[in-house]
C-alpha cells in the first residue's frame, strides 16, 4: 500500500484536516431520519461529544447525497436504508459546528426520511455508544436545540403525510 492509498482510507475530510488544520470548512454530507413502524424517530448518542443525534456524515469524493446518506446510516447503525424520501437541504451560518476536538465546520447537505430498512441495529464503535428508537415526546435530554427542532419538524410532516 502506497501512501496515496493509506491517505485515502482516512476519508476525503480527515485528509483536508492534515492540510488546513482545524479552521472551518464547508462539509457537504446528508442525513436520515430512520422512523420505525411506531413512528419513532432512530437517535445515536455520539462518542465523541456525548449528545443524541441523527445518523449523518460527510461525503466523500464521487458520492452521491443518496449514496453518502445509505453509507452513513449502515456504517453508523449497521441498517441499510431501501427508499430514501427527500426532506430538506440546509445549510447557512445555524449549521456551524466547532467539533470537541476543535475542528470547524459549515454542514450543508440533504436530510433524507427513511421508514423502509433491513438489518439489526448495531452501533458504529468509533463514534456511537448507544442507538435507540423515540417517541417525538419522550426524546433524552442530552441533545442540541436544533435537533429537537428537527425532531419537530419530522413529527409534524409524519403527522399530515402518513
Amino acid at each position: 500500500m502506497n501512501a496515496s492509498d493509506n491517505d485515502k482510507d482516512l476519508g476525503y475530510i480527515m485528509n483536508l484536516r492534515k492540510v488546513v488544520g482545524h479552521r472551518p470548512l464547508i462539509m457537504p454530507g446528508a442525513g436520515v431520519f430512520v422512523i420505525d413502524s411506531e413512528g419513532r424517530i432512530l437517535l445515536e448518542k455520539r462518542r465523541d461529544n456525548g449528545l443524541w443525534d441523527f445518523p449523518a456524515g460527510a461525503m466523500e469524493l464521487g458520492e452521491s447525497f443518496e449514496e453518502c446518506a445509505r453509507r452513513e446510516v449502515f456504517e453508523e447503525t449497521g441498517l441499510v436504508c431501501g427508499k430514501l424520501e427527500f426532506f430538506a437541504t440546509v445549510s447557512g451560518k445555524e449549521y456551524y459546528n466547532v467539533y470537541p476536538n476543535g475542528d470547524q465546520a459549515y454542514f450543508c447537505g440533504i436530510k433524507y426520511i427513511c421508514r423502509d430498512y433491513t438489518g439489526t441495529l448495531k452501533a458504529q464503535e468509533e463514534e456511537v455508544t448507544e442507538l435507540k428508537f423515540f417517541a417525538s415526546d419522550k426524546l433524552p435530554s442530552e441533545m442540541k436545540s436544533v435537533s429537537i427542532e428537527w425532531v419537530r419538524k419530522v413529527s409534524e410532516y409524519l403527522k399530515q403525510n402518513g
